[in-house]
């Protein structure tokens, strides 16, 4: 009878796209981790700790940037071609990439794999699923490529030729995906003021967060008129974000003993446009972070928990939710019936999901800083802006990740897999469905505000 019901309730996990996304990254995460611990991915031949293993296969799969170790200096090739295997599968999401053997075989894609894409993509409909599928592939590759292209006329001349080659490929895929990882290291902060290695990795980072829903649109479409409103808006907050966020962080440490005092205006508006770009969930930087003030941080707090768009590699709250959220509180304060956008209303489901990702996000983050506030003797300003780094999926730190206790990393990789998976998505995935409602019950007047 047990034995039944055990097998009822696998064959209806079977049936949930949003289960199978959770446990594939899960198991993506395992195995990762698995081999990071095994000594032949070591420069020193030694084996890595199991919790270290873990959180580096967590934050590569998660494509998040944050370590505990020096990517560059602690693993060897192997190991860093592992993260670099991870960081792709967790950018392009585990079931695009098990999609490609059926369609390689020449074999249609089945309803069950649709629908766990429809879920990936965050995409409303299966219609036209392969064609997106496609496109996202080729997509990836080109941009990819041509990044690493870009990057090669820096890197070769300055490591040679193999070594130049291998330098490119890794950071384009790492900005492309927004993982951050780096194997200079110290990230870009010695080409803080390269004006192509900054140039070609914010443009990646950029790309790579839109989603590819808007860059497909924008490659089919061409013109911004004919572009979908949820295209419209992610365009118009990413660069109003992007812009914001680099003015903001120019004003605030430009002057009296800021980080970019003293790096000429150039180099300056190359460090206030990379740290904006990057803080939108990449995890790269061009400055001390320890370094910067209190204000920069907050700033960047606040960049890093918006993120990118939906269906992105980026994470984060994401740009469509939080100009929900401030649409609908502009059309409470104006009194208007619902809020409208490029003359098109947004729905009640809509916002309801909004307001649910906003509560869930800022639970985690409060709950998980209070744990480490107790578990961990760092500030509480370091705390917070490493939690929400890590259920952004930014992977910035201001340089306590190595220091975290075990709890801490534990607490820390889940954030990193909540963010990527998604707070809403983990929800659907484990929650209890309730049965609908046959009666509806009269309104109760709560007084609020």
């Amino acid at each position: 009878m047990e034995k039944n019901i055990i097998v009822k309730k696998i064959n209806k996990a079977k049936e949930n796209p949003t289960f199978i996304l959770a446990l594939g990254f899960l198991l993506l995460i395992s195995l990762g981790g698995l081999i990071l611990t095994t000594p032949f991915v070591t420069n020193t031949g030694e084996r890595t700790g199991l919790i270290d293993s873990f959180f580096v296969a967590a934050s590569a799969s998660c494509v998040t940037g944050l370590t505990p170790v020096n990517t560059a200096v602690h693993w060897n090739f192997w190991g860093k071609l592992v993260i670099l295997i991870l960081i792709q599968i967790g950018g392009l999401g585990i079931m695009t990439l098990a999609s490609i053997i059926p369609l390689i075989l020449g074999k249609k894609i089945g309803i069950k794999s649709r629908a766990i894409l429809k879920e990936q993509l965050n995409v409303n409909s299966m219609e036209g699923m392969v064609k997106l599928f496609k496109y996202v592939l080729a997509f990836t590759m080109i941009t990819e490529g041509l990044g690493a292209l870009v990057l090669s006329f820096n890197f070769v001349p300055t490591y040679g030729l193999g070594k130049g080659i291998w330098f490119s490929i890794f950071h384009s895929i790492s900005a492309f995906c927004n993982a951050g990882f780096d194997i200079m290291g110290d990230s870009i902060y010695p080409l803080r003021n390269n004006g192509l290695v900054n140039i070609t990795l914010m443009a990646l980072v950029i790309v790579g967060g839109l989603g590819f829903i808007v860059t497909s649109e924008i490659y089919y479409k061409r013109t911004f008129k004919n572009l979908s409103t949820h295209s419209k808006l992610v365009i118009l907050v990413s660069i109003i974000l992007v812009l914001l966020g680099a003015f903001g962080f120019f004003m605030i440490e430009s002057f009296d003993g800021g980080v970019l005092e003293g790096e000429g205006l150039k180099g300056a508006i190359y460090q206030s446009l990379f740290q904006s770009v990057s803080a939108r969930t990449a995890g790269f930087y061009s400055v001390n972070l320890a370094r910067i003030k209190d204000s920069s941080v907050l700033l960047l707090m606040v960049l890093m928990f918006i993120g990118g768009s939906p269906g992105s590699t980026a994470g984060g709250l994401k740009t469509t939710t939080f100009v929900v959220l401030v649409l609908a509180t502009i059309s409470v304060i104006k009194k208007e019936k619902e809020p409208v956008v490029f003359n098109r209303h947004i729905g009640e489901e809509t916002i309801k999901n909004a307001l649910s990702i906003f509560m869930i996000s800022i639970s985690i983050v409060f709950l998980v800083s209070f744990i480490l506030t107790l578990s961990e003797s760092f500030d509480l300003v370091d705390i917070l802006y490493e939690t929400v780094s890590a259920l952004a999926t930014v992977g910035a730190s201001r340089g306590i990740t190595g220091g975290l206790s075990n709890l801490g990393k534990i607490l820390i990789g889940l954030c990193m897999y909540l963010g990527r998976v998604g707070p809403m998505t983990m929800a659907f995935a484990f929650g209890i469905k309730s049965k609908k409602r046959m009666i509806r019950y009269p309104e109760s007047f709560i007084s609020i505000g």
